[in-house]
């Protein structure tokens, strides 16, 4: 029985099920429409369907986070300037799953997963004043298609850029990614940030943040954007979890 178990391994480890899934979302909002297991159809659902609300909040930080899941450009571009236009003002329900049957062999049970706006039959039955809207919007969205995929691809270009700020002492994958939606994606902004900003950006993220000590971060982030891996190695050898010892 499943009591009280939320969501779906698919038979995979962690990692791997996330890749799947930002692989599947991926084909889905490039081709608006894919076969799959039913299983996967659902939970791919779950995934995207979170990933597009987001896109219509239009600013820079909403972008990065998508970018961390949608890493084709391309398709990065075609959910900002076609997908999120077209969708319009529909407040959620982005996707349709339609059950196929059992697959012939292993009789897994198949089905698809499209964007509704994106379906030639709901089209067909659209009045012809939502299809003027959506033109009007469409177009008012082509106008700004330069500026945002130049904004974009320079959003995915300092994602693909980013330091693996974990190498500084004291410093795992939770704060790393706390640094990086503030802004500090390099070992360079990192060493140039001061400490009582550093403190600042762990007391909004909770209680649970408080407690860490980032007055030894800079030194080391200097030492890694400098390249001077062997003197920042001595320093850490001096640390203890990243704190300067007492």
């Amino acid at each position: 029985m499943r009591h009280r178990i939320k969501g779906r391994k698919l038979g995979r480890t962690a990692s791997h099920r996330t890749a799947t899934l930002r692989s599947l979302a991926t084909a889905l909002i490039k081709h608006k429409k894919i076969t799959t297991t039913l299983a996967k159809a659902k939970q791919t659902r779950l995934f995207v369907e979170p990933i597009i609300t987001k896109a219509k909040n239009d600013t820079v930080h909403a972008r990065r986070l998508i970018a961390k899941d949608i890493q084709d450009k391309d398709t990065l571009k075609e959910l900002f300037a076609e997908v999120v236009p077209k969708i319009g003002d529909r407040p959620g329900g982005y996707t349709r799953v339609v059950k196929l049957g059992n697959r012939v062999g292993d009789a897994a049970e198949m089905a698809i997963i499209e964007l509704v706006d994106y379906n030639d039959l709901a089209e067909k039955k659209a009045s012809k004043s939502k299809k003027q809207t959506k033109a009007k919007t469409a177009k008012a969205a082509a106008a700004k298609v330069a500026d945002v995929a130049e904004e974009v691809k320079d959003v995915v270009e300092e994602s693909s850029n980013a330091d693996d700020l974990s190498k500084v002492e004291g410093i795992g994958p939770k704060i790393s990614e706390l640094l990086q939606n503030a802004g500090i994606t390099t070992f360079a902004q990192l060493a140039e940030t001061e400490v009582e900003k550093l403190n600042e950006i762990l007391a909004e993220a909770g209680g649970r943040y408080k407690s860490h000590d980032p007055s030894t971060w800079p030194q080391q982030a200097k030492l890694a954007a400098d390249g001077k891996w062997d003197e920042l190695k001595a320093l850490q050898d001096e640390l203890d979890g990243g704190r300067e010892k007492k």
